[in-house]
């Protein structure tokens, strides 16, 4: 198996505003590019990459989904790892996911 891909980022936690509220951060516009033109091969269904997720002392496994409106992959970032690591909307966060 080979080793996963280490993508590092800085991005702000923002709510979509569907009823269920789900938390969200985009990786970069150029992150996206770079993840779509090299590993698309890897998507599942609605653009699914199952991945690993790393912010602050929490790792997590969930995958990205790419947006074709925003034009970006978006994490999203569950309420138990919120919780744990005191994450609100807008909060700036430094990010690891690992595919």
């Amino acid at each position: 198996m080979e080793a996963p891909i280490t993508y590092e980022f800085s991005a702000s936690v923002w709510r979509h505003p569907s009823p269920a509220g789900w938390h969200f951060v985009s990786l970069p516009a150029g992150m996206s590019t770079e993840i779509r033109n090299h590993l698309k091969w890897q998507e599942e269904a609605w653009g699914r990459i199952k991945t690993r997720a790393k912010v602050g002392t929490s790792s997590w496994q969930t995958a990205i989904w790419f947006d074709t409106k925003r034009g970006t992959y978006l994490l999203p970032i569950r309420s138990d790892i919120r919780k744990k690591e005191c994450i609100g909307i807008g909060s700036e966060l430094r990010v690891q996911v690992l595919i």
